[in-house]
């Protein structure tokens, strides 16, 4: 027989495979989104690795939620569980697909390969053995879409002249059956103890009277002359019965290293049902040995990336798309746009302050549609419309949540129409529509009448103060007044939009005369006017004896979707800010500008007012007035004191407000200087001169 013949067989190792779990990618995703962002920094993962368990293959690291630095409490579980012994890894996850592609593989692969060798060398991996198995991931994760491509590699050093693999053989027949049930014991105690379940390495010594003992590798001086039996053990994944698995790779490289051996007895620990199978457990004998003018601290070349196809390198990848509820997967589409912002313009954007706010839509027409609309793009899922209105032919043209459908019949309530509309775009809206009218000043009641007026008057009371943002986008300026005085009275953010027919108008109204924050307020300004602030007269009735032009909405097309976006542009703004409703208001030509310094998307004007006619904005400053028909002290100090009766008196009797806040004496006293005061308010916008119509 030749000496090729008779020399030992080259020792071969069965690889290991990754099982990337869905949650793994699902909790990475929430990972990324809420706290890495566009950080690609390498992030510290943990793979579970333990011994087979099952005689037809178990080769396999897991990756799972469980896997990710989530919090501290993922840590602390993943250890003294037996069915969990946690392996170190890295992952790499670039921004671009460009990226990963670009990635030097090999030089990572080399870099954790020297990471394991400098842990053998400090002796860390005998006082923390699972470091021997270290792995790495590289990803890209294409939230967009949820898909994700990534490679897996088990780095392993590559020993020259490699090892010879001397015998192997079933470890029930290596052992005496006295021997073989004291190592089983032995096993069975090392993995039941909480301090050593998740030790995957470990010295098996066997006395000369059969008895013997698990012990850590640190404890290789100690157990020298104290056995008949030594052999080094670890948790074997390989069900193969002719190869070891691929964590003895790097344990020799330890033990040729740090102890300098030749010859090595290995022991395969393997289970059946949680219990040490010794049938299925194998021990073999390997010979290591150094090449000429090699040393044991030469760092020996590594290899290791996860091979597929008949050997070959595979990029794996997965789509959790097809397995995630599509509502689930629309919202996580929203809140990327939002996060995407975060990543790269406004860092400090708050986005669980937009995601927890309540707004209440007063009208659901042209406005109220194009508000809603972009209240999404922003997160904001809580909307509740209020409007008495049907759903004309002519409204799904210029109002874009309702269709042709919706105006068959009568018209469907678009409070009703609505809701179904925003559910169909993105189904994790959480809207509600109120089908109701808003009582209004200047429009005189029966007796008979007063208890349904007062109804909706403690109706619409109820829903402002359930909710955070209120926007005034009704067709009529006397419909806002309510509404103006309830938020005042319940310091509740308010904003306004109003059209005519080539210009808008957009304001946020200031806090409430009477809040607790007006101290504030008082040290700085005066607070912010409302949309009544500087009115001379009362909210009258400006519906009756309207003519057709008067009674249809007559504005140019689109202006509806500007001064929507700049009402909602506007909320963000507020909500961003630390002052919120108290912030001062800020005008591009005033010198305060850059007062609202704090404010993360820039300055928070009072007032937004442009021209489609010759394209044109500006901003305005407005003062609160002490003579507001909505929300002077004066107003609100009679509605707590008087209730129901207030709203009847200003209701039924036109007069009355002008008259309890003194514009009465006001408009005496200017006449008197001969001044002329323009009762009629039905078509223009008294916050100044311009020609601002209140429209839907």
């Amino acid at each position: 027989m030749s000496e090729k013949e008779t020399s030992p067989a080259v020792l071969e190792f069965n690889p290991l495979n990754s099982l990337v779990q869905e949650g793994f990618w699902d909790s990475f995703s929430s990972l990324k989104l809420d706290k890495l962002g566009i950080d690609d920094s390498p992030i510290s993962i943990t793979g579970f690795c333990g011994p087979c368990s099952h005689p037809r293959g178990s080769n396999y690291l897991r990756l799972s939620s469980e896997s990710l630095p989530l919090d501290e409490q993922s840590s602390i579980t993943s250890h003294g569980n037996r069915n969990k012994c946690p392996v170190p890894g890295i992952l790499y996850n670039t921004n671009t697909l460009e990226s990963f592609h670009k990635l030097d593989k090999q030089s990572l692969l080399k870099a954790e390969a020297n990471k394991i060798w400098g842990d053998i060398q400090s002796g860390k991996a005998l006082e923390d053995p699972a470091v021997l198995s270290r792995f790495l991931v590289i990803s890209f994760a294409d939230l967009k879409t949820w898909s994700f491509r990534y490679l897996v590699a088990f780095p392993a050093f590559d020993l020259d002249p490699p090892a010879s693999l001397v015998e192997l053989k079933p470890a029930s027949d290596y052992f005496s059956s006295q021997e073989a049930e004291s190592v089983s014991a032995a096993c069975k105690d090392w993995r039941n103890s909480h301090l050593t379940t998740d030790v995957p390495f470990f010295l098996v010594s066997v006395s000369s009277d059969s008895k013997a003992s698990i012990r850590h590798l640190k404890d290789w001086e100690a157990c020298q002359g104290d056995h008949h039996k030594l052999l080094f053990g670890f948790y074997d994944p390989c069900h193969l019965r002719n190869n070891p698995g691929w964590p003895l790779r790097n344990y020799l490289a330890l033990i040729r290293s740090r102890w300098n051996l030749e010859t090595v007895w290995f022991f395969c620990y393997k289970e059946s049902r949680g219990f040490p199978d010794l049938n299925l457990s194998l021990v073999g004998q390997a010979l290591v040995t150094l090449s000429s003018g090699e040393s044991a601290e030469t760092v020996p070349n590594s290899v290791g990336w996860e091979l597929h196809n008949k050997e070959k390198q595979v990029l794996q990848s997965i789509n959790l798309a097809n397995s995630m509820d599509p509502i689930r997967l629309a919202a996580s589409a929203v809140d990327l746009n939002l996060k995407l912002m975060k990543w790269r313009a406004v860092p400090s954007l708050n986005i669980d302050a937009l995601y927890s706010v309540k707004c209440l839509l007063l009208g659901a027409g042209t406005l109220g549609c194009e508000v809603a609309r972009t209240l999404l793009g922003w997160g904001i899922r809580k909307i509740t419309f209020v409007d008495y209105g049907k759903v004309a032919m002519s409204n799904p043209v210029r109002q874009s949540l309702y269709t042709f459908e919706d105006s068959i019949g009568g018209g469907e309530f678009k409070a009703v129409a609505a809701v179904k509309r925003l559910k169909e775009v993105f189904p994790a809206m959480e809207p509600s529509g109120v089908v109701m009218a808003i009582p209004m000043p200047g429009h005189p009641i029966s007796s008979q009448e007063e208890d349904s007026v007062l109804a909706d008057c403690k109706r619409l009371s109820d829903l402002i103060e359930s909710h955070d943002v209120v926007f005034l986008l009704t067709d009529t300026r006397e419909s806002r007044w309510l509404p103006s005085l309830l938020c005042a009275n319940a310091n509740k953010i308010a904003v306004n939009a109003a059209l005519g027919f080539d210009s808008y108008m957009v304001m946020r109204h200031g806090a409430g005369p009477t809040s607790l924050s007006d101290d504030m307020n008082k040290t700085n300004k005066q607070r912010l006017g409302c949309y009544f602030c500087n009115d001379v007269v009362a909210p009258q009735d400006s519906m009756t004896d309207r003519t057709l032009d008067q009674q249809c909405t007559v504005t140019c097309p689109g202006l509806a979707s500007i001064a929507g976006a700049l009402a909602v542009n506007l909320l963000v703004k507020v909500l961003q800010h630390p002052l919120g409703i108290n912030a001062k208001g800020d005008n591009s030509s005033s010198s305060n500008r850059g007062d609202n310094d704090d404010s993360p998307l820039g300055i928070l004007p009072h007032q937004i007012r442009g021209s489609v006619s010759d394209f044109s904005q500006m901003t305005l400053l407005g003062q609160a007035s002490d003579s507001c028909t909505a929300c002077s002290e004066t107003v609100i100090s009679e509605y707590r004191e008087r209730g129901n009766s207030f709203l009847l008196e200003a209701i039924n009797h036109p007069t009355y407000l002008e008259d309890l806040t003194g514009l009465t004496e006001l408009k005496k006293a200017a006449n008197s200087f001969n001044l002329d005061w323009e009762d009629d308010d039905t078509d223009d916008d008294d916050d100044d001169d311009d020609d601002v119509a209140v429209v839907m």
